[in-house]
């Protein structure tokens, strides 16, 4: 979707924070990712954007995430 592109991926102890080519920051909960909030440093400093950079995926982790449900609110269920 264009506008949603990723340009790089932050956590802190409370959000998630994906910064947008166009210079937006998203910042979620990170509670709302299970598998993420689980995952150690390393684990979520390896991710990689994915389908036109409206993803992110974390390949060791298997888990994907849509930019598009983080705007939304809707990423707690679009999350896999």
């Amino acid at each position: 979707m264009p506008g949603f592109e990723g340009k790089s991926v932050h956590v802190d102890d409370r959000h998630l924070h994906v910064e947008l080519k166009d210079g937006r920051v998203i910042s979620t909960p990170i509670h709302w990712y299970d598998v993420l909030e689980q995952a150690s440093i390393s684990e979520l400093r390896k991710y990689r954007f994915i389908c036109d950079g409206t993803g992110i995926e974390w390949e060791c982790l298997d888990y994907h995430l849509s930019i598009e449900a983080m705007l939304s609110g809707d990423a707690r269920q679009s999350a896999a």
